[in-house]
């Protein structure tokens, strides 16, 4: 993982912070996960929260105030440490999310545009699983892109595309239930319980 932390934190470096795009690319960004995908979450303040891939807090900075605890994790040190300037009153950690350790379980897990980077899917699943509270909902956002690299021109990095069928196994797999899919204009999205 030490290649996908030092693309974010070069992405950094050059300035980059999603939280402050401009509207129209703000736009473009919530056709993977909008206020329609923050909506399926269901929070409201008697819930704890995880994001997986918080990133510098695109998405946090709407989903923390509408919880009781919010917890961010990312691998990248710049953009946990651009997270804690965007995202107040959150916990953000910087770690690999398939190493860490939690200390506690959460009623809502989330992840956009994250999983693309995780090569052990299955073992993402069984994680999650393992600190969603019962009937906790997990919300993720896949890419419709099925490329196996992310180029962004002064950089490429490696990335594992995901697909509806490995998604469903591995949430199968690790007794998540679905219980919605829908699609956007660039991502699939699934809910899951727990």
């Amino acid at each position: 993982m030490g290649e996908v932390a030092r693309h974010y934190d070069k992405l950094i470096e050059e300035g980059q912070d999603p939280v402050y795009d401009p509207p129209i690319l703000q736009d473009y960004m919530n056709k993977w996960d909008g206020q329609e995908f923050i909506d399926r979450m269901l929070l409201d303040k008697s819930k704890s929260v995880l994001e997986i891939g918080v990133g510098t807090g695109r998405i946090a900075v709407k989903t923390a105030p509408l919880c009781k605890k919010f917890t961010g994790i990312d691998i990248s040190k710049k953009t946990i440490e651009k997270a804690k300037e965007n995202v107040k009153k959150a916990d953000l950690i910087c770690a690999d999310f398939l190493e860490y350790e939690f200390s506690e379980t959460f009623d809502v897990v989330y992840s956009s545009l994250t999983f693309l980077h995780i090569r052990e899917k299955k073992k993402a699943f069984d994680k999650i699983a393992k600190i969603l509270n019962n009937d906790g909902l997990f919300v993720l956002s896949v890419d419709k892109n099925r490329d196996e690299f992310i180029d962004t021109g002064t950089s490429k990095i490696r990335v594992y595309p995901d697909n509806a069928g490995d998604i469903k196994r591995c949430a199968d797999d690790a007794e998540l239930t679905l219980i919605e899919e829908y699609e956007t204009e660039f991502a699939l999205i699934f809910i899951f319980i727990k």
